[in-house]
């Protein structure tokens, strides 16, 4: 949830874009997803063997909750009901926020992986899972007084009003290879927010919505490790797009930066936590770097990958050495 993250580079988004492969529009697209249709239905089984279930109501403290004001003339919100720190109330926002968008995921990916057979039964159960995220994130909020409930909705209506797009429609390898690395970041953003809550409750919460977001993340990752035996070099190529271009979905979200950067010094999701704990775990287990079924066009498209994680890493540096100064100055 960081604009920490690396940003986009629009000079690099059509490169290589002029061969031909599953990477590419119309009926190549397709192609892949019959491909894929197998292995779709495999792990869909997988996910339903594993997946809990679990009943948002059962995280969320209702003894607490009490009228606001307005039509039932309840009691006014102040900032000093709330048990949140700033930085804690500040990722659940983002958190809440980005999960608020999700019929424009849904469309996003029902219009690239479509709604029939085990495609469409997946994208149809990933909503529902999500869905359940953002009720009772809303719920715990609400009820323990966390949030300006006002000033939450106007952000939600603000928030959806403008939608999401993903920079690849017309590629499934890019979305798929996108929502790899996004549902491990967003796992990883939940878990460490319930971690610096101070709060039991919402650390218990979040760590079941991190679990169902890690289930999502294994599921794409295994489609993404399956491309690699259908085209590994348009797969390359999808992952290298969208590592050097990654956003966060809640990018979006009014004075994200700022947000943003309040959330990356707290050490909810920074630099280092994108390069060590999301990107580099997925590109290891999809053994990028030493894989021997590319072309040489793959190769080059590792190569720039490489480069720049070498580069994201020395950011990553430079930004705890900054933190770490900034930090020092405050307790002195």
């Amino acid at each position: 949830m960081a604009s920490s993250a690396p940003g986009r580079d629009r000079s690099r988004t059509n490169a290589g874009y002029g061969t031909v492969g599953y990477g590419t529009v119309g009926c190549v697209s397709l192609a892949l997803l019959r491909e894929l249709e197998p292995v779709v239905e495999t792990n869909l089984n997988r996910h339903f063997a594993t997946a809990k279930e679990w009943f948002p109501h059962e995280y969320v403290p209702w003894s607490q909750g009490e009228d606001f004001d307005g039509v039932l003339g309840g009691r006014a919100w102040e900032p000093g009901q709330s048990k949140l720190s700033d930085v804690a109330r500040t990722s659940l926002i983002v958190n809440l926020l980005t999960e608020d968008n999700l019929p424009s995921y849904h469309h996003e990916i029902a219009t690239m992986f479509g709604r029939d057979g085990a495609w469409g039964t997946w994208v149809h159960r990933w909503t529902a899972e999500e869905g359940r995220h953002g009720i009772a994130i809303r719920d715990y909020l609400l009820t323990t007084r966390a949030v300006d409930p006002v000033e939450l909705e106007r952000a939600r209506m603000t928030h959806m009003g403008a939608g999401f797009e993903t920079d690849h429609p017309d590629s499934t390898l890019h979305g798929i290879a996108y929502v790899s690395f996004q549902e491990l970041a967003t796992r990883v953003a939940h878990r460490n927010t319930g971690r610096i809550s101070e709060d039991l409750v919402c650390d218990q919460l979040l760590q079941k919505i991190a679990a169902d977001e890690n289930l999502h993340m294994l599921f794409y990752r295994n489609l993404l490790a399956a491309s690699f035996e259908l085209s590994p070099d348009d797969t390359m190529r999808a992952i290298r797009d969208v590592v050097l271009e990654f956003q966060m979905p809640g990018h979006g979200i009014e004075n994200f930066g700022r947000k943003a950067v309040q959330i990356a010094m707290a050490g909810i999701y920074d630099l280092r936590i994108h390069h060590d704990e999301v990107v580099l775990p997925i590109l290891r287990q999809l053994n990028i770097m030493g894989r021997e079924d590319l072309s040489g066009t793959g190769n080059a498209y590792r190569d720039e990958l490489a480069a720049f994680m070498t580069e994201l890493d020395r950011n990553a540096t430079r930004f705890e050495e900054r933190r770490a100064a900034i930090q020092a100055r405050r307790n002195a």
